[in-house]
């Protein structure tokens, strides 16, 4: 049995895009990929309109915090996905790193947040297809 690939998504605070982005693979992937999030500099609590912008598609994400980016984060991921985190984020050869420019949600209201939460699902959705294949239920 193949092991289930590891993404790991990295931002700043850990309280907005990189919380989000753990949610949509857990909603369109399942069990079928290991996801984590970090942050060079967590915030306090997870940002409440990014919760607000996932619960308006279904997305329960009140349970998350944010979490500090470590070492071995970085090491147990096969794709290191960066949020605008620059320099702060660990760097290994032979990890597979993309590096999404998305708004920073932080202090903005929910209607900015809803087009970052729609370009991130777009994104993870790409990476899903890239890494599990397509998806047989989908035309």
């Amino acid at each position: 049995m193949t092991a289930r690939p590891s993404v790991l998504f990295v931002c700043v605070h850990n309280a907005g895009r990189s919380q989000m982005a753990t949610g949509w693979p857990r909603e369109l992937a399942g069990d079928r990929i290991e996801v984590r999030s970090a942050g060079s500099m967590p915030a306090e609590q997870i940002n409440p309109v990014a919760v607000q912008a996932m619960a308006e598609v279904g997305i329960d994400i009140t349970a998350e915090e944010p979490k500090v980016l470590t070492t071995e984060a970085v090491q147990d991921s096969d794709v290191v996905i960066t949020m605008g985190c620059g320099d702060a984020c660990p760097f290994y050869p032979g990890k597979r790193y993309e590096d999404w420019k998305l708004d920073d949600p932080a202090g903005q209201g929910i209607d900015a947040v809803r087009p970052i939460r729609d370009e991130i699902r777009s994104r993870i959705e790409t990476l899903t297809a890239k890494l599990l294949g397509p998806d047989p239920a989908r035309p």
